[in-house]
């Protein structure tokens, strides 16, 4: 046990003292925090970006319909004509619409024209045929001497409450922000996994390659070693992402001190919530950032934060027990190639699944999934903001450690025969012999 425990400390400080896991752990944040910043600033300043476009109206019907907005202006150049007006939009705007005379709404609606120097923005197009449906609908309405009025009267706009059986209420911006957290977690331990695994690997062949690996084996067990790398590269896994929880925590906080949100309202607030105040609040510009951060109070921080501390110890132990054996297996990180496919897979399939199974949560497949071994890290994880019965958490969590311990056992008996192996490189029938040894 000593040994072990040496072992373990060893990884640990060699890990933690690497200058790129101190930059990493300091800067990831800091770069996440400032990527969101950049792309917030550059979508602000992408729509402060007024567009001009000119229009040529023959059917003299569509003149009224052109009101301007804080991303598009309208002039209309009708009186100069199509060719004199396609001259002077060349020149001076951004584009040129040009709406021809026909004698029917249905033909008119087909042969309207938009000219430009480059290829035209799909939001400014969208903008001018939502204004040019409506005021057609209109034409036709009065064409059919329908009373205008009584069809908005009748027009209404539905908005649904979510509320769960327990009383709890959510928004969109709920909803979303479940979506992010899951995404982000399962992605997390995605990440995790391939860089402590692969860095147990490389540790290995490292020691294999140098050949310390034949003084270490004299005095310490095979397995005792494997063992020692694996935790050892798992704590130093936690405390970064733990120093990344206390970063992001003050970020956040520096955030709502910068935009003068009053955290202690909104905690006092969280569960005087109806429909009617949330509705309220989505539509204020000024209260959204109040909303999400009430959002986020909703979210199950403390399940999210141990079951990712689980799921991460259960996923790395397995996947660093295969990377360990890989490792011992080889001589060299480019023979590695053709073990790495069936180890990544079950990873690819868990992200592909975890992300389509965020729209239904507690279906099959997202259940299943949850519950095999291999995947349950990541896809537990981005099911878990959604709420999830205790019974699934429990047998996922049963599950991860008995594949844990059956694969640690498996990876011992080949790292014990790889380690000393070297100058050929091993073939799936001659690991399937070494398991037997």
């Amino acid at each position: 046990m000593d040994k072990l425990k040496l072992i373990i400390k060893r990884e640990f400080l060699a890990k933690v003292k690497n200058k790129s896991f101190l930059i990493m752990t300091i800067l990831s944040p800091l770069m996440v925090v400032g990527l969101l910043s950049l792309i917030i600033f550059l979508n602000e300043k992408n729509s402060e970006e007024i567009r001009t476009v000119a229009f040529v109206d023959e059917s003299q019907q569509f003149s009224d319909a052109f009101i301007d907005s804080d991303a598009l202006k309208y002039i209309d150049l009708t009186s100069l004509g199509v060719e004199e007006a396609r001259e002077k939009t060349k020149e001076f705007y951004y584009g040129l619409l040009v709406i021809p005379k026909t004698d029917s709404l249905n033909q008119l609606s087909k042969n309207i024209t938009f000219f430009s120097n480059d290829t035209p923005s799909l939001t400014v197009l969208s903008s001018i045929e939502s204004k040019l449906e409506k005021k057609i609908r209109n034409l036709k309405i009065e064409q059919l001497h329908i009373d205008v009025d009584k069809i908005k009267a009748i027009e209404t706009t539905v908005t649904i409450a979510a509320e769960n059986f327990s009383g709890e209420k959510s928004s969109k911006i709920g909803s979303m922000l479940r979506m992010v957290a899951g995404g982000g977690f399962g992605y997390l331990i995605f990440m995790f996994i391939i860089i402590y695994g692969t860095s147990v690997m490389r540790s290995v062949i490292e020691e294999k390659t140098s050949r310390i690996i034949e003084v270490i084996i004299s005095s310490v067990k095979p397995f005792q070693l494997m063992l020692g790398k694996i935790i050892g590269n798992a704590m130093a896994g936690i405390l970064q992402f733990i120093i990344w929880m206390i970063i992001g925590g003050l970020l956040m906080f520096a955030i709502t001190l910068f935009f003068g949100v009053d955290v202690a309202e909104v905690s006092s607030n969280s569960g005087k919530m109806t429909p009617e105040m949330i509705q309220q609040m989505q539509n204020s510009t000024n209260n959204d950032l109040q909303l999400i951060l009430l959002e986020i109070k909703n979210l199950p921080i403390m399940t999210i934060f141990f079951s990712f501390i689980i799921y991460f110890l259960g996923g790395y132990l397995i996947y660093s027990s295969i990377y360990a054996a890989i490792g011992a297996a080889v001589d060299s990180e480019t023979d590695t190639q053709q073990f790495m496919m069936p180890v990544l897979m079950p990873l690819v399939i868990a992200i592909y699944v975890g992300f389509s199974v965020i729209e239904n949560p507690h279906g099959p497949i997202a259940v299943a999934f949850s519950l095999f071994p291999l995947t349950s890290p990541i896809v537990m994880l981005m099911r878990i903001p959604f709420g999830v019965p205790w019974w699934q958490l429990i047998t996922s969590i049963a599950l991860l450690i008995v594949t844990f311990i059956g694969m640690v056992w498996f990876a011992a008996k080949i790292y014990r025969v790889g380690i000393l192996m070297y100058g050929k490189k091993p073939t799936y029938k001659e690991i399937y012999k070494w398991l037997k040894y």
